[in-house]
């Protein structure tokens, strides 16, 4: 049967723009977040998890006061992550991002994607909607794994606070990208999180 994965970026968090590692969401993050509540409210979700940061744990909370059905539970292989470093083929306009990365953080995140993937991206016996609440970085691997992309081009990806992300794995097929940072549930004013500003 069909499994069906839903990733969502947390809303936006208060005060990242002054550096702050985790946090609480903003006021324009919670209403990011209940205007994708009302875009999900149709989907049949059979299974709900989310990262165990604050901004994570609040993006479930807020989405679960107006999907009821959905009772998240958290999930260490949805923390925020490096899940690869340089290697050869990696664009050099990549390379400032990882000062300051340890070898110990790229080996941890990509030993979590490992587990991420074989606990998720699976196909399922019964028809399955699995709702993953989680970070930019985590929904870029994701994404590069269904493209069998190289390892390295999760950077460069970009999903938007409180953006859809949808992948369907069916028996027998490998999976398959239905969607990627869908922002439609968004007025222009509430798009934020990309390195630039959309123009529409």
């Amino acid at each position: 049967m069909t499994h069906y994965l839903y990733l969502v970026r947390h809303g936006e968090q208060q005060d990242a723009e002054h550096g702050m590692q985790d946090g609480p969401l903003s006021p324009r993050g919670i209403r990011q977040v209940r205007m994708l509540a009302d875009r999900l409210g149709g989907v049949p979700f059979t299974g709900a998890y989310h990262s165990p940061l604050t901004r994570g744990e609040q993006t479930a909370r807020v989405l679960a006061e107006r999907l009821p059905a959905i009772e998240p539970e958290p999930s260490n292989l949805l923390f925020d992550c490096i899940p690869s470093g340089p290697e050869p083929g990696t664009p050099k306009s990549f390379e400032p991002f990882f000062h300051g990365v340890s070898e110990a953080q790229i080996e941890a995140g990509h030993a979590q994607m490992d587990d991420a993937v074989a606990e998720f991206l699976s196909p399922s016996r019964a028809e399955r909607h699995d709702l993953l609440i989680t970070h930019n970085f985590v929904i870029a691997w994701f994404v590069r794994e269904v493209l069998d992309a190289p390892t390295w081009r999760w950077l460069g990806l970009n999903a938007a606070n409180a953006s859809l992300t949808v992948i369907r794995h069916r028996p027998a097929k490998k999976p398959e990208l239905l969607v990627f940072n869908d922002l439609g549930h968004l007025p222009a004013e509430l798009r934020t999180g990309l390195p630039e500003p959309l123009p529409f």
